[in-house]
C-alpha cells in the first residue's frame, strides 16, 4: 500500500512538472458563418517540447485561422497561449472535441467545449427585395486554333509551290532540247552548220573534223535507215545499205552508196593510220555529206498511216511516262515529308502524343479543351472540369428523404469509364444523433459501385486536404467494371473523396480510364482544383 500511494505521489508530481492545460471560448453563440476564437494556455518549463494541434482537428466546426503562439514568462516557467479561429456553416448546437497537447514525452487533452450557431434572421419588413440578376453569358477564351491551320495553310503552300516548280512546272526548253526534238533531217542538217562554225580546219584537226562529219551521217543513218549504223565497222555499214537496196527498202543509188564507203574509210585512214588529207578535199567531203542526207531523205519511203500511228501512240507513251515519273516523284517527296514531320515530332513530343492528335484521343480532346470551374452544392463545393455538371436526381430512401435533402451534379456515369459526380447531403439541424462515418460511408459508395458492374476492386485510403485547408477521406484504387449489354470488361481508375460535418456530407467521385496518361493528368488537375467553403469575394 506505501509502495502504491508512493507511486501516485509521483506520478502526480511529475505531471504537474510538465505542465497545465486550459482550454476555452470567447463565446458559445455565434451566428452562422460567425468566427469565434478557441485558446489553448499550457504552463510549462522553458525546456519541454510543447505540441499544439494542426490541421482540421476541430471537426464539425471549421478551423479557418491558425494565430502564432503567445509566450509569457512566469518566473521559471513559461505560459504559451493558441489561439484558432472556427466558424460553422450550418445551424445547430455543436461540440468541439478534445484536442491533444504534447508536452515533452507527455499527452495531455482539453475539455470538449458546446457551441450553438443560430440561424440569421432576416427581417423582410425591413430587408429590400430585388429581382434574381440575369444570367451573363461568359465568353469563351479563344484558341490558338487558327495560327495552327495558318501555319499548316503555309507550309502546304510552300511544298505545293516547290513541287510546282520543280517538277510540274513546264520548263522552257534548252538549245540541246530543242535540237533533240527536230527530226533527224533537220539536226543533221543543224550538225554540218555547226561544224563549219568550228576550227578545225584552220587548226589543222583534222582528225576530230573528219569524227564529228561521220558522226553526223551516221547518226541519221541509224534513226532513218539501220538501227545499228553507229556501232557498226564501215564494212558492215556499206553491206547493210546494198542489202537494203536489193530490197528495195531504201532507194538508194549505188553511186550515192559509193560516194559514203569513199568519205567514211577515209575517215578511217585520218582516225586510225594518222592519214592527212588536203583540207579542200576535207571540205569537199563535207558537202558531199550535205548531198547524200538529201539523197538518203528522198530514197526513204514515205511513212504509212500506221507507221504514222505508232509514231502517235509513242509520244503519247512518252507523255504518259513522264507524268507517271512526275507523279511517283511527287508521291514519294510527300510521303517522304509526311514521315520526317511526323518523325520529327515524335521525337520532341512522343509517338503516343502524335498519333492521339492526328487520329484522336477521347481523353486528349477533354484534357485540351475549355474547362470550367463552378460551384455545386451549398454549402459549395467548386471544382474545375472539362465539361459542365448537370444536376440530377438519384432516389433516396424515405426515411432519409424526412431527415436530409440532397444536390447531385454529375458528367457521364460510371459505364462510361470517364465520370466525376458531385453528391451535397445536408441533414436536417434538429438530427443531432447523425453523426458521419467518413469509413463507413466509403464502403457504401464501393458497394455501390459493385451493384453496378465492378469487380476486382483495389481499395487504399489516405487523408486529403484541398487547397484551402478543408480536410477528408479519399479512397481510390482501380477496378473492373462489366457493361451490363455489351459484357466489355473496361480497367478503370476511381478515386472518392469524403468531407463531412455534424450536419453535411460531400462527396466527389471521378473515375477515369486505367493507363490513360491524358486522363491521369485530368485527374490530377480536377482534384486539385477541388476547394469547399470558399471564401465569397
Amino acid at each position: 500500500m506505501n509502495k502504491f500511494t508512493l507511486s501516485c505521489i509521483l506520478f502526480l508530481v511529475s505531471l504537474f512538472s510538465f505542465g497545465q492545460v486550459k482550454s476555452s471560448i470567447d463565446s458559445t453563440q455565434i451566428k452562422i458563418g460567425e468566427q469565434i476564437t478557441y485558446k489553448i494556455e499550457v504552463e510549462s518549463n522553458p525546456d519541454n517540447l510543447v505540441v499544439f494541434p494542426e490541421g482540421q482537428t476541430f471537426t464539425p466546426l471549421e478551423m479557418i485561422d491558425s494565430y502564432p503562439i503567445d509566450t509569457i514568462k512566469n518566473q521559471d516557467k513559461i505560459n504559451l497561449i493558441k489561439k484558432y479561429g472556427l466558424t460553422q456553416f450550418d445551424s445547430g448546437s455543436y461540440t468541439i472535441p478534445r484536442q491533444k497537447i504534447i508536452i515533452a514525452d507527455k499527452t495531455f487533452f482539453t475539455d470538449s467545449l458546446k457551441v450553438e450557431v443560430n440561424n440569421i434572421v432576416v427581417d423582410t419588413t425591413k430587408q429590400g427585395l430585388y429581382d434574381i440578376k440575369p444570367i451573363i453569358e461568359v465568353k469563351k477564351i479563344g484558341s490558338d486554333w487558327w495560327k495552327y491551320l495558318l501555319y499548316t495553310i503555309l507550309a502546304l503552300a510552300i511544298v505545293a509551290g516547290l513541287l510546282y516548280w520543280f517538277i510540274w512546272r513546264k520548263k522552257p526548253l534548252t538549245q540541246e532540247e530543242k535540237e533533240a526534238l527536230l527530226p533527224p533531217y533537220d539536226r543533221a542538217k543543224l550538225a554540218l552548220i555547226k561544224l563549219d562554225e568550228t576550227n578545225y580546219l584552220e587548226t589543222q584537226a583534222i582528225k576530230d573534223y573528219y569524227s564529228e562529219l561521220t558522226f553526223i551521217i551516221r547518226k541519221y543513218l541509224d534513226e532513218k535507215v539501220y538501227d545499228r549504223a553507229l556501232e557498226s565497222t564501215t564494212d558492215e555499214l556499206i553491206s547493210r545499205l546494198h542489202l537494203l537496196k536489193e530490197g528495195n527498202q531504201i532507194d538508194i543509188s549505188k553511186e550515192d552508196i559509193k560516194n559514203l564507203e569513199s568519205i567514211l574509210k577515209r575517215a578511217d585512214l585520218v582516225k586510225f593510220a594518222k592519214s592527212a588529207p588536203d583540207i579542200e578535199l576535207a571540205r569537199i567531203d563535207r558537202n558531199t555529206i550535205d548531198v547524200e542526207i538529201d539523197h538518203v531523205k528522198e530514197a526513204l519511203p514515205e511513212p504509212t498511216e500506221e507507221e504514222k500511228l505508232q509514231d502517235e501512240k509513242y509520244k503519247e507513251e512518252l507523255e504518259r511516262k513522264a507524268k507517271r515519273k512526275k507523279v511517283i516523284i511527287t508521291v514519294a517527296i510527300s510521303v517522304f515529308l509526311i514521315l520526317a514531320t511526323i518523325t520529327g515530332f515524335s521525337l520532341k513530343y512522343g509517338f503516343g502524343t502524335v498519333k492521339d492528335t492526328i487520329i484522336g484521343h477521347d481523353s486528349k480532346e477533354l484534357l485540351e479543351g475549355d474547362w470550367v470551374t463552378s460551384d455545386y452544392g451549398f454549402p459549395p463545393v467548386t471544382i474545375s472540369t472539362p465539361k459542365v455538371l448537370k444536376r440530377v436526381q438519384l432516389p433516396m430512401p424515405d426515411n432519409v428523404k424526412a431527415q436530409a435533402n440532397q444536390n447531385t451534379f454529375m458528367y457521364g456515369t460510371l459505364l462510361d469509364v470517364f465520370s466525376i459526380m458531385v453528391n451535397s447531403v445536408n441533414y436536417n439541424a434538429n438530427n443531432s444523433d447523425n453523426k458521419i462515418d467518413l469509413e463507413q460511408l466509403s464502403e457504401q459508395g464501393l458497394k455501390s459501385m459493385e451493384s453496378q458492374g465492378a469487380q476486382d476492386i483495389v481499395v487504399f485510403r489516405d487523408k486529403f486536404v484541398t487547397p484551402n485547408g478543408a480536410e477528408g477521406l479519399k479512397t481510390y484504387g482501380s477496378m473492373k467494371l462489366k457493361h451490363p449489354v455489351t459484357q466489355k470488361i473496361e480497367n478503370i481508375n476511381y478515386v472518392l473523396l469524403l468531407f463531412g460535418a455534424q450536419n453535411a456530407l460531400r462527396q466527389i467521385l471521378v473515375t477515369t480510364p486505367k493507363d490513360d496518361a491524358y486522363a491521369d493528368q485530368m485527374l490530377e488537375r480536377i482534384l486539385n482544383s477541388v476547394e469547399l467553403n470558399k471564401p465569397q469575394e
